[in-house]
């Protein structure tokens, strides 16, 4: 699995349904560089069964994203119109009606191959025939990208085990705590918690007062 963090976050150019229901051709990720954090998670496939979870929880908490200037982005390798007719889909009847943030279609599995969470490869014989190995799934994978277009945290779960909005929210603060204040933020520490300097004294001084 390839570690992204501290590198630029690989840029794309794809289809994505927005607004819930909303279809463009040209959705990327260059459009919040400079303005906006991201938050760019992946998904194993439309109609399935944790993954409505997920991604019903972060439109749950999407205006605690919006308040601290974060879209959320949602990638899976099902076409615009899996999405499409997902989106369309009650609740009750396992579907995602509701969700207005972007779901980006992946088809062709470039974005998932180029975060490096594609459950799977390609492989080529002798003859130049291709076949893919693995499942052609995208597994849970997270990552928190800055304004400058950096990635800063990365983490993917294997496909049953779903992700904690929560912990996303966590990692979010952490990085604009750091930001604004030049402190560095202590093992399972929370927005409103004590950090710390990034010195010697400083861990000193915090390790001091637990």
């Amino acid at each position: 699995m390839a570690v992204l963090v501290g590198k630029k976050a690989p840029s794309f150019k794809a289809t994505a349904v927005v607004n819930g229901g909303e279809v463009i051709n040209d959705f990327s990720l260059d459009q919040f560089i400079g303005k906006k954090y991201v938050i760019l998670y992946f998904y194993p496939a439309d109609f399935t069964f944790v993954c409505p979870t997920e991604i019903i929880a972060f439109q749950d908490k999407l205006s605690e994203f919006e308040k601290r200037n974060t879209a959320v982005v949602g990638v899976s390798v099902d076409s615009e119109f899996s999405h499409w007719k997902w989106l369309q889909t009650e609740k009750k009847d396992g579907g995602i009606k509701g969700v207005k943030y972007p779901l980006v279609a992946d088809i062709s599995k470039t974005i998932s191959e180029n975060y490096d969470v594609l459950a799977g490869s390609y492989e080529y014989d002798d003859d130049g025939n291709v076949s893919f190995l693995g499942t052609p799934l995208a597994y849970r994978g997270l990552f928190l990208i800055d304004k400058q277009g950096l990635v800063r945290h990365q983490v993917v779960n294997d496909m049953p085990l779903g992700r904690s909005i929560d912990e996303a929210l966590r990692i979010l603060d952490a990085l604009q705590f750091f930001e604004e204040n030049g402190e560095v933020c202590p093992a399972d520490w929370h927005k409103g918690d004590k950090a710390m300097k990034p010195t010697q004294d400083g861990v000193a001084s915090y390790l001091a007062g637990h």
